[in-house]
């Protein structure tokens, strides 16, 4: 179980800002929190499948294929500087 000490520790590291009146129901919430993912853990899953999507569903996507034709040459020739291949622009850090 969090304490309140514990949280206004975490809430610091984290940077986050919390009200004093706020404390003591973050503490409540994070261990409820904590307690569900005790209880989860004593579950056997042996026999449930993992899956990337809770809907099982398949994500459609396009085949790997090159369609469109090497043009860097002709880039590299409208570009204002290049040098072995490489666009050079200017320095903006010092």
């Amino acid at each position: 179980m969090l304490s309140s000490t514990e949280v206004k520790k975490i809430a610091h590291l984290a940077r986050l800002g919390i009200e004093e009146q706020n404390v003591e129901a973050y503490a409540a919430d994070l261990n409820g929190i904590l307690t569900l993912m005790e209880q989860m853990s004593e579950l056997n899953t042996d026999c449930v499948k993992p899956m990337a999507h809770p809907m099982d569903q398949v994500q459609r996507l396009r085949a790997d294929i090159v369609i469109e034709t090497n043009q860097r040459d002709y880039f590299q020739t409208i570009a204002s500087k290049t040098e072995d291949g490489l666009y050079l622009v200017p320095k903006v850090i010092e």
